[in-house]
């Protein structure tokens, strides 16, 4: 019997586990076996992008920021604030009073207006000290040397377009806008948007006869700041790319919603690969605004969604400070002789920023033979620091930083003139 149930035994080792035993059973109370490993790619958890973005922030803002990186990250990290761009197109005097009585004030005409008499008091100042010193042979060294502010000073007028109106609540007011709404015309009060994306625009200078073109015009914003200077109602052209066709229809819906058919009409909005412009339309345009793609950085530091540090994009991401420099060069050769070109990002990165700046400047001079002057904007901190925190230390441009009190931003932006 014992031979009989040992060879029984055998026999079912060798054939295996019937219907309604499993291995355990079979080799009695040991461990539990699996016939395949556990895929630990697919079962670990993976890192959110927003976690790698402020590692990589974290590791490289700090060397570049130092002791300001806390608190810019922190405004990063919080509620960003918004300014309404007015829409000279609809009824402005009705959505002004609206605004004023919300406590808002438009930060660009306010700005003017202290500058304005900055210079005034300036004048006056130099008068008086100049009538007491008194001078036969003209102005003496003391008065050399004492040049007065209007005198040395950017034309503030000249270089900023009033038309521009840009409504924010003071420093500290963390008041949200509503949505504007649409006056008997359907158009559209204001456009909500970060108020530091605004000064790209302002640095361009746009005149009503002006040719200029938007490189990288969507999702629609800084396209319809251009319009407000009046570009489109007096002579002048707009030209508003953008290389993906999905975002084009976005900047086609703002401009639908804000602005007049007959002007509309007026604007060019294509999807050529910005890159490849000045093969389009090179040499034609007196101002040229290069607001190139970006790692977005408190976009990235916030959302998941659309995440360019997402582990899928990590080549796209380390790609762009190339891509930015070919926009911007092609933005360059857009230009006229003479003409002007904006560039900026909403990134804090020296490498996406003033790096970018650098190397476009030396290929146009030695690959294209074609001379570029960076313009100073030091200016644009004396006119906005009630409105923005600007970084004191950048080699070219202007970097506005976040700030809790005053959270917009970040914002980089550099003017170039194509001699």
């Amino acid at each position: 019997m014992a031979a009989l149930l040992g060879g029984a035994a055998a026999a079912l080792l060798r054939r295996g586990p019937g219907p309604g035993l499993g291995a355990g059973a079979v080799l009695g109370a040991g461990q539990r076996r699996h016939r395949h490993k556990e895929k630990w790619a697919t079962t670990a958890p993976r890192i959110p992008s927003t976690r790698l973005a402020l590692h990589h922030f974290d590791t490289s803002y700090s060397l570049h920021l130092g002791e300001l990186w806390p608190s810019v990250r922190a405004g990063l990290l919080c509620e960003q604030k918004y300014g309404a761009l007015l829409n000279n197109f609809s009824a402005v005097d009705h959505v002004t009073q609206e605004l004023e009585l919300l406590n808002a004030t438009d930060f660009v005409s306010e700005a003017l207006q202290k500058a304005q008499q900055s210079q005034r008091g300036a004048a006056a100042r130099e008068a008086v000290r100049g009538s007491q010193e008194g001078c036969v042979q003209g102005r003496t060294v003391i008065q050399a040397e004492t040049m007065t502010q209007a005198e040395t000073s950017p034309p503030f007028r000249a270089s900023i377009s009033p038309k521009i109106k840009c409504y924010t609540f003071p420093r500290g007011d963390i008041t949200r806008f509503c949505p504007a709404r649409p006056d008997i015309l359907g158009l559209l009060g204001y456009y909500l948007m970060d108020a530091a994306s605004l000064l790209p625009v302002l640095a361009l200078d746009v005149q009503q006869d002006d040719l200029v073109l938007d490189l990288c015009a969507a999702p629609g914003g800084k396209t319809l700041a251009l319009l407000q200077t009046g570009l489109c109602v007096s002579g002048g052209h707009l030209a508003a790319n953008d290389v993906s066709i999905s975002r084009t229809k976005r900047l086609h819906q703002i401009l639908h919603k804000y602005v007049p058919r007959e002007i509309r009409e007026t604007v060019s909005v294509t999807s050529h690969d910005g890159r490849d412009w000045q093969d389009v339309d090179g040499g034609t345009f007196h101002k040229v605004l290069v607001d190139v793609p970006c790692t977005t950085d408190r976009h990235s530091a916030m959302e998941e969604e659309n995440n360019i540090f997402h582990k899928r994009r990590t080549k796209e991401r380390q790609m762009l400070p190339m891509l930015q420099l070919q926009l911007l060069m092609a933005g360059i050769l857009a230009a006229k002789p003479g003409g002007e070109v904006v560039y900026s990002t909403c990134s804090l990165s020296p490498l996406q920023n003033e790096c970018v700046v650098e190397r476009a400047v030396e290929i146009a001079e030695t690959q294209f033979n074609i001379s570029v002057h960076t313009e100073d904007l030091s200016h644009f901190r004396t006119l906005f620091q009630d409105t923005f925190s600007f970084f004191s230390d950048c080699r070219l441009g202007e970097l506005v930083l976040p700030h809790l009190t005053a959270n917009f931003g970040p914002m980089y932006f550099c003017k170039l003139r194509r001699m």
